[in-house]
């Protein structure tokens, strides 16, 4: 198949450090190439892959403190991916998420959005309810809840190439990886370890937003024997970092998404210790690939039962559920079943026919309180 993949500019594909939605955009594009497709890539021109890369900037947003203003090169994107260029592809692929949406609706190629954020945020149900007629996936069931009759054609699970090697011993101490703000809750993971008298590590990012969070509640917690915060760190140095702790705490305190952190600890083998938050008890196997916890202290007192879980099974969970070949497999199943609709009918100067659809389609089945 022809396949075009729409990144986010805020990161490089795959991005230097931290990066979610970019990261998982390469092992896709990366996997589909290897897999005999052809794939062009639209993304900041300092990503690396195997696929035609279309650069709509010289260098990642977040990287870039020349530009004064970030929208620019976005919109360019799209008017190539979504308008000029669109007919040379099959299958168009927005990881954007509602940003594309006014130029997909006019695309005379079919387009797919991955949604990779949150849902649940009242803002956006008239953007979903203007936009019924887009085609959707979720990154896990829960996702979906906040909008359950958007245009959903499939849940897909992120999927890891085989990246990270299994560690069969585990280490003496805990590691929290990702992001510090509100909330990730870095600050329950630090108590926990307190708590029970292990080592954390902390490899984590501060963006420009959270750096007074980080500031005021975060590094006066730092200065303690057991904590250790290591800043940011790379693909090569997670693997060591993730498979050699005892385990990962994943404090989250919000409906997760998906989290990728907790399918990298799992190839490592290491288990998982999380909050029953979205995503989290459709990833981790409770007694089995870690413990999904409903506090603190349940959490806390969950350590003690840390012995009863095998690492060689949280490998196996992550052989069997996450690998990217599995990811692949389920996006060209969803691919090939939109590439044999006839080129969509909407794509006209106004868009007003199926703008009006849209309308109707979720006008009935959201609440005026945001749920449907």
């Amino acid at each position: 198949m022809k396949i075009a993949q729409i990144a986010p500019l805020w990161e490089s594909v795959p991005p230097r450090l931290y990066g979610g939605t970019e990261r998982v955009v390469s092992y896709l594009t990366e996997e589909l190439v290897r897999q005999g497709h052809e794939v062009t890539l639209f993304a900041s021109g300092d990503s690396q892959t195997a696929a035609h890369l279309k650069p709509a900037c010289p260098h990642a947003l977040r990287l870039n403190k020349g530009l004064v203003n970030r929208d620019a090169p976005l919109i360019l994107m799209q008017e190539q991916a979504l308008g000029a260029e669109a007919d040379q592809f099959d299958i168009v692929h927005s990881h954007l998420d509602f940003l594309s949406f006014p130029m997909s609706r006019r695309c005379p190629t079919p387009v797919l959005t991955t949604l990779h954020g949150r849902l649940d945020l009242p803002e956006l149900v008239p953007i979903f309810r203007e936009y019924g007629d887009m085609q959707l996936v979720s990154i896990s069931d829960a996702q979906r809840l906040p909008l359950p009759n958007a245009n959903w054609q499939a849940t897909v699970y992120h999927g890891l190439p085989d990246l990270y090697v299994f560690h069969p011993t585990p280490g003496k101490y805990l590691a929290y990886l990702g992001r510090i703000c509100p909330e990730k809750r870095p600050d329950h993971a630090i108590e926990i370890a307190k708590r029970v008298g292990i080592p954390l590590r902390i490899a984590a990012k501060v963006d420009p937003a959270d750096q007074e969070y980080f500031d005021t509640q975060i590094a006066p917690l730092l200065d303690h024997p057991l904590i250790e915060y290591l800043g940011e760190i790379n693909d090569v140095e997670k693997c060591d970092f993730l498979g050699n702790a005892a385990a990962v705490l994943c404090t989250y305190d919000w409906p997760e998404p998906f989290g990728i952190v907790l399918i990298e600890a799992l190839a490592c083998g290491t288990p998982v210790f999380a909050y029953r938050r979205g995503s989290i008890p459709e990833i981790i196997e409770d007694g089995v690939t870690g413990f999904v916890c409903d506090s603190l202290s349940e959490m806390v007192a969950k350590i003690d039962e840390l012995p009863l879980i095998h690492r060689l099974a949280c490998r196996e969970a992550f052989q069997r559920r996450f690998t990217v070949e599995r990811m692949v497999k389920d996006y060209l199943e969803v691919y090939e079943r939109m590439a044999t609709i006839p080129a969509r009918t909407h794509a006209l100067a106004n868009g007003r026919p199926l703008r009006a659809v849209g309308r109707a389609h979720l006008s009935e089945l959201v609440t005026p309180h945001g749920t449907a």
